[in-house]
């Protein structure tokens, strides 16, 4: 759940701070006053691309912060996997876009990446803009929004999609022009005697790094060992005689107090540690060599693992697994016919598992479609609409259709009047329509989800809706209030509307309002309280003006609506 929202000179916000609450959270206020504005801000906690355009004119930075409560496992494992800590069960999101377009992530105070952003985002919270209504049923939406209703694992027909796609491609290089072969194994061959011939060994460069530094700084070096030497062992006043004077002054003790004895014994155990650091640095120094001949080896030598690295990896490590993969390669080509007649058994073997994984989620959908379509009409009946909805799933398992997705293909129908034929949702519904269509889907997924396996995850999602009423009105638009109202009961709300049937709805209602002070344009978000709340839902029912019959009107229907 979202519990605070900070936005710094963000576009025409100066500095804003609201604090959200359970249930349904409304954001009213006039055209341009930068509702959806905020809403976007929150995109950028969820790890939406950022641009410097945003950054308020004058400053050098925008700044936007969230406090989100969350009680997870699923959480606690994305910042574990990416080395960050959990607080309790609060989680502080905060992003800094610079004007020169640098940006900055902090994830409870330590630095992080919009990568991790993205990764949190499906555990926190979701957005439903409205410009996603057409988007929303592209191919690729339209299978992720079946599979999410599903909560399919489609990680299996992936794997399975990558290996047989890598063994059909080792296939395919074998079975290249054979000029073209030849000239690639000549590469090959040139690549693999370079390194072959450079007789390297695995961390080679750390090692000979390190040695470079103690040959060029041998005096430094030989210097502060001989000198900690001196201080801890060989010195008149050494570290190791300081304690055995005062070992023979504790063992005196002893003689008359037994509790020194534990004493004696840990400063005989300090001795012989002092006395094997110092053995350790005397032997250190005898090692070390003033060779200028050395110095100068290992830095022809590290030239030449620098020229390796730059061709074929970034550490000698790197360089050596290369060599692998050519003798790989070679051995392929020198043994094409029995390579490849292994290889066509693996490929086999690969479709195989492809096409089970393939097939049990295409099963998966289609059980999840047939319980999904009838749910989502249900949803849209109840949101004033007299409509027949379907879910079509199609894809044949031949191997042109394989995709790391599996092989289906969906799409959404819908039948908006009577008598009418289904036809794809994207083309047969109006601008209204649609959005109850959308808004209907995501609340019978988000129901679905709130059951699944994924149900804590799913259960503390915030639902964010900017502008889902767009294009209704009347009984429509009170069924949509109905629905977003039904929704907050198990789900934090936040929704942006122009519509006063639906603002009527809220537990907590929120104005945002554009003023002018000192010559620049400032966006202010205050929470409303009764009295507010009747004054705003009727500016919304008669326009700036208000009258008697608005706000009479106003307060019934908040009434109604409680």
């Amino acid at each position: 759940m979202l519990l605070e929202l900070r936005v710094e000179n963000y576009a025409v916000i100066d500095n804003v701070v609201v604090e959200f609450a359970p249930g349904l959270n409304l954001l009213t206020g006039e055209t341009g006053a930068g509702k959806s504005i905020l809403i976007d801000a929150l995109a950028l906690l969820l790890g939406e691309k950022a641009s410097s355009d945003v950054v308020r004119h004058g400053a050098e930075k925008a700044v936007v912060a969230g406090v989100f409560e969350v009680e997870t496992k699923a959480l606690a494992a994305v910042l574990d996997e990416n080395g960050l800590d959990v607080d309790g069960t609060q989680l502080i999101l905060r992003r800094d876009i610079a004007a020169n377009g640098k940006g900055r992530v902090f994830v409870n105070n330590q630095p992080a990446t919009v990568a991790v952003l993205r990764e949190l985002a499906p555990l926190l919270g979701i957005i439903h803009a409205q410009k996603e209504n057409m988007l929303a049923f592209d191919a690729a939406e339209r299978l992720t929004l079946l599979d999410t209703a599903a909560s399919t694992d489609a990680e299996p027909t992936a794997a399975a999609f990558a290996n047989w796609k890598a063994v059909r491609t080792r296939i395919e290089e074998l079975e290249t022009g054979e000029q073209e072969r030849l000239r690639q194994v000549d590469l090959w061959k040139f690549q693999l005697n370079e390194i072959d011939e450079a007789r390297l060994a695995p961390g080679e460069d750390q090692k000979l790094e390190a040695e470079k530094r103690v040959l060029a700084n041998s005096e430094r070096v030989f210097t502060a060992a001989m000198s900690a030497f001196d201080l801890l062992y060989e010195g008149n006043h050494s570290s190791a005689a300081s304690i055995r004077a005062a070992s023979r002054q504790l063992e005196e003790l002893a003689r008359f107090d037994p509790k020194f004895q534990e004493s004696v014994a840990a400063l005989q155990s300090a001795r012989i540690t002092v006395e094997d650091v110092g053995s350790t640095l005397r032997d250190y120094a005898d090692r070390i060599e003033a060779s200028p001949e050395r110095l100068a080896e290992v830095e022809d030598r590290l030239a030449m693992l620098d020229r390796l690295r730059r061709k074929y990896g970034q550490t000698v490590d790197d360089v050596i697994a290369y060599a692998d993969e050519l003798r790989r390669k070679l051995n392929d080509v020198e043994n094409k016919d029995e390579v490849l007649v292994q290889l066509r058994k693996e490929l086999a073997a690969a479709a195989e598992k492809y096409l089970a994984a393939a097939r049990a989620l295409s099963r998966k959908r289609y059980e999840a479609a047939r319980k999904l379509e009838k749910t989502v009409e249900a949803e849209i009946n109840d949101l004033a609409m007299k409509a027949r909805f379907k879910i079509e799933l199609t894809g044949v398992d031949d191997e042109p259709n394989w995709s790391a997705s599996g092989f289906d293909q969906v799409r959404y129908l819908i039948s908006a009047n009577p008598g009418e034929p289904l036809g794809p949702v994207e083309h047969i519904a109006s601008g209204g329509e649609l959005s109850r269509v959308m808004l209907a889907l995501k609340a019978s997924i988000e129901a679905g989800r709130t059951t699944s396996k994924r149900s804590d995850a799913a259960h503390q999602r915030t639902l964010v809706f900017d502008e889902i009423d767009t294009g209704i009105g009347g009984r429509a638009a009170e069924a949509v209030g109905k629905k977003l109202k039904s929704l907050s009961r198990t789900k934090q709300v936040l929704c942006i509307t122009h519509l006063p049937q639906i603002a009527s709805f809220a537990d907590h209602h929120y104005v945002i309002e554009k003023r002018e002070a000192g010559g620049r344009t400032k966006t202010t978000v205050r929470t409303l309280d009764e009295r507010e709340r009747t004054q705003e839902i009727a500016r919304m029912l008669s326009g700036a003006k208000l009258t008697d019959t608005s706000l009479k009107h106003a307060e019934q229907m908040l009434k109604t609506n409680a």
